[in-house]
């Protein structure tokens, strides 16, 4: 085959390349970069394609929801009795919409649980290898398996809890569909190695941080929304942590949450891997240290109560266990002046009556301009009062769901302290418009109800604007000014959440900085729960779960620095500070020197700086 000078092209003149050729070779060379660069991306892209994992075995996600036993013992005092069998507890599950039995759990020994704690251990070491390809694969069955059988897992959460069936989708589903869906796309992101800047004295070494799995890790969750959302999501994030979890709940949802970890465990099966990854433990109280004062393990998330809170953080010194603590919050909700309450009744009613106020981080204070005060109390009294109390499952014998707005509280046995704290606030000068009572079911008579409440121009000082009531009742409050809103939104022990409305953005951001506490949503209450660091400040406890922060709290974090060109040059000990020293002040010169040829200010200073240095290491 011939060859032409033409066919080359040289520009003989000025002996260079074709212009053509030398951008071909820039664009390969971008294309390169780019690769290099976006590398992750490119292989979660390319991951997508590949078929989709194995799924729980039908035979499994088909099986029918547990139906309570209705001629079992009924829930009258709201307590869940220990009995006595053989020697051993036992843990009585009721759902407290009806009071009907739903199962009698036996609890966990101080010996169950250092056997699960063990079972963890060892199932640990084989998924800390594995990829994050292998963890997504499990994430993906789980958020597969979670919409497929939504309806089922609402249902019973409801039962086991007494919520409706619309806040078991808000606050169970798609929380849940979310964070596994930020996991699936985000998780390895957070937890990849990163390569981090060095300054000009260690501008010869490479330095990256590593996040490790610690290896055992628990987390004993409340039950407010812990029997699907808060129990499958510290699961989650140990398990695509590289960790395996021991997860406590509560004694109030036993039953529920038995059935949703075994989903999890079913997954880990199906996938592949071993279920004795998660652990769940159903125990009383006073059994519960032999989890949280364990060798083994190395990371506690607690959520609950401030008083129990302080139990498990203490017990986690014996071997330096670090803990997150989220201890609940009184939320305030402020209303700038000229905020549109139309716009935004809806959400500040859903903020403070979804699951009948039973949220950690739901709307507990609603402070608003004395000059709007009048219209948001009657826009809220008119709402309130057609609130239906109830259950939304279907009825004993008739087979229909009615509707209900709100559903019951977890128990009765609080409904004297509400009504004590109603009566102590209208004393001091609050208007109660609507409720202020347990509410009786017209056929499910030992159901757990308090009616919706709504208390208007309430005394921020008062005990009922201070304690976190956890229950179906508004507090409006109303201020002069928006300094004076501020101080009594941070009035409080509690630092939680927030909320600020208002028809300027940039003036809601202003207020939500001065706020104390861990999250502020502006023009919207609870959004800050899905994706990001959760948690707060004060006596709302401290550490955060959810996102990456949340995510790189359950590892090892690890430094590791290396030489960027070993062959070339690496740290040496100059003679002049070498073991043994020969003269200090000559020693102190040339550290002195360094300090100032490196950090001070000025060209001059560090030149002279650098002659001293010179000077001291030639002696």
């Amino acid at each position: 085959m011939a060859y032409h000078d033409s066919d080359f092209d040289y520009d003989d003149e000025n002996g260079g390349i074709d212009p053509v050729w030398l951008l071909t070779i820039c664009i390969a060379l971008g294309i390169w970069l780019v690769i290099n660069r976006y590398q992750s991306l490119l292989n979660r892209a390319i991951f997508f394609r590949i078929p989709p994992p194995p799924q729980i075995k039908e035979t499994w996600t088909a099986q029918k929801l547990p139906e309570p036993s209705l001629e079992a013992h009924l829930h009258t005092d709201g307590l869940l009795p220990a009995i006595p069998m053989d020697g051993r507890k036992y843990i009585t599950a009721y759902d407290p919409a009806t009071a009907y039995h739903l199962d009698t759990v036996l609890a966990d020994s101080r010996e169950d649980i250092e056997r699960k704690i063990s079972a963890a251990y060892n199932a640990q070491r084989n998924w800390a290898k594995t990829s994050f390809h292998d963890r997504r694969r499990v994430m993906r069955s789980l958020k597969k398996w979670l919409v497929d059988n939504q309806e089922t897992c609402a249902k019973v959460a409801c039962r086991d809890t007494g919520k409706t069936m619309l806040d078991a989708a808000l606050g169970e589903i798609i929380t849940t569909c979310s964070k596994l869906d930020w996991l699936i796309n985000h998780g390895e992101r957070a937890l990849s190695p990163e390569k981090r800047k060095n300054n000009l004295i260690m501008f010869y070494k490479s330095s990256y941080v590593y996040y490790e799995p610690l290896g055992v890790v628990s987390a004993i969750v409340s039950w407010n929304y812990r029997d699907l959302h808060n129990a499958w999501s510290p699961i989650v994030a140990a398990l695509f942590a590289g960790n395996s979890v021991v997860l406590k709940c509560s004694e109030h949802v036993v039953w529920s949450t038995e059935w949703f970890v075994k989903a999890i465990k079913e997954c880990l099966k199906a996938c592949g891997h071993d279920e004795n990854l998660v652990q769940l433990v159903c125990c009383f109280p006073e059994d519960a240290d032999a989890l949280t004062k364990s060798a083994f393990i190395r990371h506690i998330t607690f959520i609950g109560s401030e008083r129990v809170g302080r139990v498990v953080a203490q017990a986690a010194t014996e071997y330096l266990t670090p803990v997150t603590l989220e201890l609940g919050g009184k939320d305030p909700a402020i209303l700038l002046p000229s905020t549109d309450l139309d716009k935004h009744i809806s959400l500040l009613m859903r903020g403070v009556y979804q699951n009948a106020g039973q949220n950690c981080i739901g709307i507990e204070r609603i402070l608003v301009h004395e000059s709007q005060y009048e219209d948001l109390l009657q826009m809220f009294t008119e709402r309130v009062d057609k609130l239906r109390p109830g259950h939304s499952l279907k009825s004993p014998g008739d087979g229909v769901a009615p509707v209900a707005d709100v559903g019951a509280m977890i128990a009765g046995d609080r409904f004297p302290g509400l009504q004590h704290a109603i009566q102590d606030a209208v004393a001091q000068g609050a208007t109660l418009t609507v409720g202020g009572e347990p509410w009786t079911h017209p056929y499910l008579e030992r159901g757990s109800y308090f009616k919706p409440t709504l208390l208007g121009d309430v005394n921020p000082d008062a005990s009922i604007a201070q304690s976190e009531l956890f229950a179906p009742i508004g507090l409006i409050i109303k201020y002069e000014t928006v300094e004076q809103a501020i101080e009594i939104a941070n009035s409080t022990r509690y630092g939680l959440g927030a909320s600020v409305f208002g028809p300027v953005k940039d003036d809601c951001v202003k207020v939500a900085k001065r706020l104390h506490c861990g999250m502020v949503a502006v023009n919207d209450f609870g959004v800050f729960y899905v994706n990001l660091p959760f948690g707060g400040t004060k006596y709302s406890g401290y550490g955060r779960f959810g996102g990456p922060e949340g995510l790189r709290s359950l590892t090892n974090v690890k430094a590791i620095v290396t030489d960027r060109w070993g062959w070339a040059i690496q740290t040496t000990i100059p003679a002049v500070v070498d073991y043994p020293v020969r003269s200090v002040a000559q020693s102190w010169d040339f550290i002195s020197g360094l300090v100032g040829f490196l950090y001070a200010d000025g060209w001059r200073t560090r030149i002279d700086a650098l002659l001293k240095l010179v000077r001291a290491s030639g002696r």
